[in-house]
């Protein structure tokens, strides 16, 4: 890779870190990520393994988005009730229920309320059982699924998140998990942010205490809680600009008053610190590449996408900008043609690239051209690539 031209650009902007050692939870696992950047503001645990209870029924509901997706369900399909949905996950079972009765037939789109909403265990097992045959069936789809979403660590061994040592999820892929559903389901993700659910004449809250401590910003995602996991919560909310989303994932508090005020302080404080700063444009000339054999000596380069970065809004440093190229590019250049890459470095060490792209076509010379880059070499020891440095 070669240097051109080091950017005689110095930001005095504020600093971005992996995540700040200075804030202190009470959580035991603590992940604070900004959705557009990828940026880590928290980590406490973040790779470790751990129960993640209800939090991981986002697996269940996922494969069900993408079937619903790919035009494989309905949501008026109906899914009959079985006994063992019933007896696991129903009103006697004593755990998070929806009240399904046995034996009755519930509409797709009533069963994933109940889930999402209500974190009903006898939803899920009946989503299990009539889409893979078994829970179990369905459980070894939900970690297929995972590592095809790049979730290597988390396995499923229920649809549900009951207790099982090897029913574990990472707080990090628990938050991809989330930015993927945004993402791919824009469409279903709105369920995440029903505040009740009336179904047989019993209404239930959602349990996910940032719709009600910070209404305006915040529309997901879901709660979890086992005597072995503590209460936890995957959250998600925006700026109250709109123009910025966070995804957090706490788990190990001790109680539901913990888990939302805890919740609450680390979404605000990371929206309080931290901003998403475009440090380029798409279109915005960044620097100009030496061209080997072209009808021109150098071709303009511009971003793709812009150049944005979350950075800490109270230390104060100088960002390092360099482009870099494996030497000069070979004619001819289409526009549009990645041929560069823009780094920046900040003071703590954090860095970021971008792909930067030919604004323009560069044509190759034609053979006159190349006998005269050929003598000049002879003549005058250069490469034809003067601006190279």
């Amino acid at each position: 890779m070669k240097k051109f031209g080091l950017l005689s650009l110095s930001f005095l902007l504020l600093a971005s870190t992996a995540y700040s050692a200075e804030f202190d939870t009470s959580a035991s696992y603590a992940y604070l990520v900004d959705y557009d950047t990828g940026s880590v503001l928290l980590d406490k645990g973040g790779d470790e393994l751990m129960a993640p209870a209800s939090m991981s029924k986002l697996m269940t509901a996922y494969i069900v988005f993408e079937k619903l997706k790919e035009g494989q369900l309905s949501l008026d399909d109906e899914f009959e009730v079985s006994e063992n949905a019933w007896r696991k996950g129903g009103e006697k079972s004593g755990s998070s229920t929806m009240f399904l009765k046995p034996h009755s037939k519930v509409k797709l789109d009533d069963l994933l309320k109940g889930i999402i909403v209500q974190s009903g265990n006898d939803a899920c097992i009946t989503v299990a059982e009539n889409i893979s045959g078994s829970e179990e069936n369905f459980a070894a789809e939900m970690t297929i699924k995972a590592r095809e979403l790049g979730l290597p660590k988390s396995t499923f061994k229920n649809s549900t998140g009951w207790p099982n040592k090897e029913h574990l999820m990472t707080p990090k892929e628990l938050a991809q998990l989330t930015k993927l559903i945004i993402q791919n389901f824009p469409e279903y993700y709105p369920y995440y942010s029903i505040k009740s659910f009336k179904y047989n004449g019993i209404n239930q809250e959602n349990r996910n205490p940032l719709l009600y401590s910070m209404p305006d910003q915040a529309d997901g995602v879901k709660t979890g809680h086992t005597g072995k996991s503590g209460h936890g919560l995957v959250g998600s909310a925006k700026s109250k600009d709109g123009k910025r989303r966070l995804i957090l994932v706490v788990n190990g508090l001790k109680t539901m008053k913990d888990r939302g005020m805890e919740a609450k302080r680390i979404m605000e404080w990371g929206f309080r610190e931290f901003d998403n700063y475009s440090l380029f444009s798409p279109g915005e000339t960044i620097e100009n590449i030496p061209v080997w054999m072209g009808a021109q000596k150098t071709v303009p380069v511009t971003l793709k996408n812009p150049a944005l970065v979350t950075l800490n809004r109270l230390d104060k440093l100088n960002a390092k900008v360099t482009v870099t190229a494996d030497g000069p590019v070979k004619a001819p250049v289409n526009k549009g043609d990645k041929v560069a890459e823009l780094n920046i470095v900040l003071k703590d060490g954090t860095k970021y690239s971008f792909p930067l792209i030919a604004q323009e076509n560069v044509e190759k010379i034609g053979f006159f051209g190349k006998m005269g880059l050929v003598l000049k070499s002879l003549f005058y020891g250069t490469d034809g690539a003067s601006n190279a440095q």
